[in-house]
């Protein structure tokens, strides 16, 4: 049959009183709309009145053809109001384009609908700051611009409702003036025009037949992503339970242990973790996760815990460790370890109390003694005590308590449940996880002890600069690693340290000794504050340097070496002591929320001394980590305000950010307040507490504000940081850093091209990414010494654990590191940053990267606490320390359910090269002393040559041999002869030009680069694919997806994620083979013992071979600096006084 050519005269049939004309008319139209739209464009006000009007009867069909003309003007809202008049006629089971846009337009406004209505539901007002910001000034940034960007008032005209990652901010903003609830998401329907229309409930009946739809063909992820960007967390539940009793009818096999219904509930914790960027939705998602994990038959252990520590709910991270131990077995033992390594590894020492004191009591029950008159009245008092808690525990029996099995010991405890618990404990402690990490430090060191010796051969000691430049260097290169034999084989070099130089090197012995809980404070003693009188003869800095030191060793670990530091801390009286105590208290007691420590800190913060109030102002915000302390930053914002001093200023910014660290939306007023200070420092701290509140969630409306304060403020810091701060923000999408950076990169101001550097550093930490090489190779060229410090500082953090293999450009960096310390007309800040860049490329012997997330993905937090204070190096070198929290040990260390570590294989499925340590650095001959030719007069030698000739005449004169001449040859009169017996002394090996010395570097360069490659390319291809790696071997972050586990005795209770991994003995009563452990370890001594034996630490050599380093530069380091007011400083380096000899020549 020929279709309709035209339209005209069915049209007309509209205008007809009959209903049969007109139902015909319509019928005609709706096969053939597609061709015929436009000439039923001018008569669609007929089809809309048909379609209003209540006695024709079919309405539906008029909808549809009006939905069609309207679809095809691109009129979508209208066009979807219409296919929802239509009912069932509106086929959601056909394909077509006209149905594919009109089911996403549907899709688009439940999303925004349901949102509106959850966002107007939820919107709570925050917590309010009690203190008043003052009013900003041209100076500060508007908060309003940052609602706003250059290129969104297109996209939003045209593009319908964005995913959860690109959606407009529909919770409280920046401003917090600023609602997002009434107002619509960009193309969608307004609800207003909704509710009027009259389209929801045809609309909640399209999106039940689309769900219906997609549970028969079993794609219950689309029900999934829908319900969870419409925050409808009943169809949420449906979909799950829904799986699970469709997998439950079908009957078929569970696919790799993996049911259906599990499976989606891992796509939703992926989906929550990192997808969702509001955090209020994200905690929703994940209590509903754990709900609906308890109805699982076998749920994902390890998934339960990944949300109970986001929700912070120590009582159930208790509660899970119990019920595994509880219901016995080795492998319910082997996974309660697993999850209390994980704890430790993802949470604040806070929690990990909490859930220590959560667990049952392990002290073995004591025979009452001879009972006395006042042991009779704490029985009586205890009888009370147990009469309370029985009435409330009447009053409470609904209620969960765990905690509560800490008021005494347990009697239910069978021994091998109480071994259990003591060994949990032991692991929350950190005790385990820190023990292995020293020991696979320690057994692989691999760092390159020549690259120090040419650093300390290159730069000069006597500028306190160089030398703390190589002390830095050197405990990142040995940090954790306990090797400190580098200070003893130079103590002369280390004995140039002064003021605070000495400061920084004891502190770096701190570095080196992470994680040596056993023989920390020991070591450290000869260092620390003493009572007693002869301590006036030590040095204020190393005292200070050793506090500093000692919370280094302890960091975020939670042991009475914090109050040993605590003590010193309240007794000390010199700023020296009190700055280095300070930065020891809020290492060590990281997010432990202890108020005592706060007052303390605070009481001498009002004493208002510039030298040690920037450090108590970090050590307040490392101490109220995280916690959100409303009545803290209320005290800080007014100190702030009040004081005249910059540094503390600057100090109270950074403590004020480490308290709304990952607080996210809950943070954004102080950041509004901050950010329209007119003190450009407090504006700096407001972009540090942006970048920590929103790190890792890769916020949008984050990163708008950054990337409108790096443009528009007038303070080159505030922009320098805000810049920098893209790295905190993305570095879990570190591909995306390059692109958003290129052009900051390139920008006229080099703070901002010095922030876009170090941007690409913080984000692109290990990954060896080519794009971010891209960027930063040329600002090594950079004329700003800043910035060549910055992208050489960068190199190195994106170049960790790199090899040739990997990233070819390795090699050519580390010779651009090398080559800049030698050179003597570069600056002294890019040497500074050589030097560290060569410390960081290779940190902890080669062993360690700069991790900012956790193995699980969690947000690795010393690491990024780290991060944050080491980038505040620009204003204070002592804090570069704080870089060496961000170190991760990576390694692989499997572990039997005795926690004991056997002796087993695991298989990596690549070639050995791909990710072997790269090579030492030759040691090259010339460097040591050599003999040389000593330069002597012709005519000296002339008389040599006669006396040498008359004295063998005398001799053999009786002989009738005659003595031939010694003669020279033509020319060589005119030279000076040479003794080659004389030795070549240090001044003249350094007497010769540096530029030969170059030109032939270069020379070798270019004759050996070609020939590298070549070489590695020919040794890859000779070697086979697939080796077996001995347990506790280094296992870099790109290998770990390469590592399988063929023994068959030991299966992993869980899939290798890099750190300690717990396994499944299937065959315990065989005996089994242990690995030795190298490390001495000596157990933790209490800071009242190591205070007894201070004296006995000093003289008796320790017991750890890398302690001796420390032990003999105790005598250099704390020595009184000598002459410290009158005696004259080092020459400044050659750049900063080449204009003084020029006006000593004009004069």
């Amino acid at each position: 049959m020929v279709g309709l050519t035209s339209a005209t005269g069915v049209v007309g049939f509209l205008l007809e009183d009959d209903p049969e004309l007109q139902i015909f008319a319509l019928r005609k139209l709706n096969e053939e709309i597609d061709s015929l739209w436009t000439e039923v464009v001018g008569s669609v006000d007929q089809v809309e009145a048909l379609y209003e009007d209540p006695q024709f009867p079919e309405r539906e069909l008029a909808a549809l053809v009006a939905a069609k003309v309207y679809y095809n003007l691109q009129e979508y809202n209208e066009s979807m109001m219409f296919a929802l008049g239509a009912g069932k006629l509106f086929n959601i089971d056909q394909d077509g384009e006209f149905e594919d846009t009109i089911i996403s337009k549907c899709v688009d406004t439940y999303i925004a609908l349901s949102d509106t209505t959850a966002i107007a539901d939820s919107n709570q007002a925050p917590t309010q700051l009690n203190t008043t910001f003052p009013a900003a000034t041209n100076g500060a940034s508007s908060t309003s611009a940052s609602l706003a960007s250059p290129t969104m008032p297109f996209s939003q005209a045209i593009l319908p409702s964005k995913s959860l990652l690109s959606r407009q901010d529909s919770t409280t903003t920046f401003d917090p003036s600023a609602q997002g609830a009434d107002s619509p998401a960009p193309g969608s329907l307004p609800s207003s025009v909704a509710q009027q229309r009259g389209i929801i409930r045809p609309l909640h009946q399209i999106i039940e037949r689309l769900f219906e739809r997609c549970f028969e063909e079993q794609r219950y992820r689309q029900v999934v992503g829908i319900a969870v960007e419409a925050r409808n967390f009943d169809v949420l539940r449906r979909a799950i339970l829904r799986a699970s009793q469709d997998e439950k009818k079908s009957g078929k096999p569970v696919k790799d242990g993996v049911g259906q219904a599990e499976g989606l509930l891992d796509y939703l914790l992926d989906i929550c973790m990192d997808v969702v960027q509001e955090r209020s939705l994200r905690q929703e998602l994940l209590r509903l996760i754990l709900d609906l994990l308890r109805d699982v038959p076998s749920p994902d252990v390890f998934s339960i815990a990944k949300c109970i520590v986001y929700l912070d709910e120590s009582s159930l991270a208790a509660k899970l460790l119990l019920d595994l131990v509880e219901t016995g077995g080795p492998r319910k033992l082997a996974e309660a370890y697993q999850i209390a390594f994980d704890l430790y590894d993802n949470s604040s020492q806070d929690f990990l109390k909490r859930a220590r004191q959560g667990l049952p009591d392990t002290s073995p029950p004591k025979d009452p003694p001879a009972s006395t008159e006042n042991d009779k009245m704490e029985e009586d008092k205890t009888e009370d005590a147990q009469e309370t808690d029985k009435l409330l525990a009447e009053n409470k029996k609904e209620e969960e308590a765990p905690s509560s099995s800490t008021n005494g010991p347990s009697p239910a405890l069978e021994p091998k449940a109480r071994e259990a618990f003591e060994k949990i404990k032991d692991i929350l402690e950190g005790k385990k996880s820190i023990a292995l990490s020293a020991e696979f430090l320690y057994r692989h060191n691999h760092a390159d002890r020549a690259i120090l010796t040419k650093l300390k051969d290159s730069l000069e000691a006597r500028n306190s600069i160089f030398h703390t430049a190589v002390t830095l260097s050197c405990g990142f290169m040995n940090a954790g690693t306990l090797n400190d034999s580098f200070y003893r084989d130079n103590l002369e070099w280390l004995g140039k340290a002064v003021n605070w130089s000495k400061f920084t090197a004891t502190a770096s012995l701190g570095v080196i000794h992470r994680g040596n809980l056993g023989n920390g404070q020991r070591i450290l003693q000869p260092y620390l504050p003493k009572d007693n009188p002869s301590s006036a003869n030590t040095s204020v800095y190393s005292q200070g340097g050793g506090l500093y030191a000692m919370g280094l060793i302890y960091a975020n670990h939670e042991t009475d070496a914090l109050n040993h530091i605590r003590e010193h801390f309240k007794r000390a009286t010199e700023e020296v002591v009190q700055h280095g105590g300070a930065l020891g208290l809020g290492v060590a007691g990281m997010a432990t929320g202890d108020q005592g420590i706060y007052d303390d800190l605070k009481d001498v913060l009002y004493t208002d001394s510039a030298l040690n109030g920037e450090a108590v102002g970090i050590a307040m915000g490392l101490i109220m980590l995280g916690s959100g302390n409303i009545k803290a930053l209320e005290d800080m914002i007014q100190y702030a305000h009040d004081t005249q001093h910059e540094k503390i200023v600057r100090g109270l910014g950074l403590g004020m950010a480490l308290i709304m660290y990952g607080r996210q939306e809950g943070a954004d007023e102080l950041v509004s307040g901050l950010l329209e200070d007119p003190d450009p420092i407090l504006r700096y701290g407001g972009i540090q507490t942006l970048a920590l509140a929103y790190c890792g969630t890769g916020s949008n409306k984050a990163v708008r504000k950054l990337l409108h304060c790096a443009v528009s403020d007038v303070s080159d810091d505030v922009r320098r940081y805000a810049v920098m701060s893209l790295g905190f923000i993305l570095f879990r999408k570190p591909k995306s850093v390059p692109r958003m950076v290129e052009l900051l990169s390139e920008s006229y101001n080099p703070h901002v091209r010095y922030g876009a550097a170090m941007a690409l550093g913080i984000s692109c930490a290990g990954t060896g990414l080519d794009e971010a090489i891209d960027l930063l190779e040329p600002m090594i060229k950079d004329p700003t010494d800043f910035v060549r410090q910055g992208a050489l500082i960068a190199l190195s953090m994106i170049m960790i654990q790199q090899n040739e293999a990997m990233n070819p450009k390795v090699g050519s960096v580390r010779k651009t590191l090398t080559k800049a310390i030698g050179d003597r007309h570069e600056d002294a800040m890019t040497k500074f940053g050589s030097a560290i860049a060569l410390g960081i490329i290779d940190a902890g012997g080669r062993n360690c990267t700069i991790s900012l997330q956790t193995q699980t993905g969690n947000l690795f937090m010393p690491g990024i606490v780290g991060m944050a204070v080491f980038t505040q190096y620009w204003y204070w070198f002592p804090l570069t320390h704080f870089l060496s929290l961000s170190f991760a040990p990576t390694s692989v260390t499997a572990l039997d359910q005795d926690l004991e570590v056997p002796d087993l294989k695991y298989h990596s499925a690549t070639r050995p090269s791909l990710f072997d340590y790269p090579p030492e650095q030759e040691t090259k001959t010339e460097d040591a002393p050599e003999k040389v030719k000593t330069a002597v007069l012709s005519t000296t030698a002339q008389a040599k040559r006669r006396a040498q000739k008359k004295e063998k005449q005398n001799k053999s004169w009786s002989m009738d041999i005659d003595q031939t001449p010694t003669t020279s040859k033509p020319g060589e009169g005119d030279k000076m002869d040479t003794d080659e017996s004389a030795v070549k002394t240090e001044d003249d090996v350094k007497s010769r030009t540096e530029a030969d010395d170059s030109d032939k570097k270069e020379g070798e360069e270019a004759k050996e680069s070609p020939e590298k490659p070549e070489g590695l390319k020919k040794k890859m291809e000779r070697e086979k694919v697939g080796y077996n790696l001995e347990n506790m071997s280094r296992v870099v972050p790109a290998q770990l997806r390469f590592i399988t586990f063929s023994d068959k005795r030991y299966q992993p209770v869980k899939k290798a994620t890099g750190g300690v991994i717990l396994m499944d003995d299937t065959t315990p009563e065989e005996p089994k083979k242990l690995l030795e452990m190298k490390r001495k370890v000596t157990p933790p001594q209490p800071a009242n013992a190591a205070t007894q034996q201070a004296s006995a630490a000093t003289t008796e050599t320790p017991r750890d071979v890398g302690a001796a380093g420390a032990a003999e530069a105790v005598g250099v380091l704390t020595a009184v600096d000598e002459g410290a007011e009158g005696e004259e400083d080092a020459d400044v380096p050659r750049e900063f006084d080449y204009h003084s000899d020029e006006e000593g020549e004009e004069s």
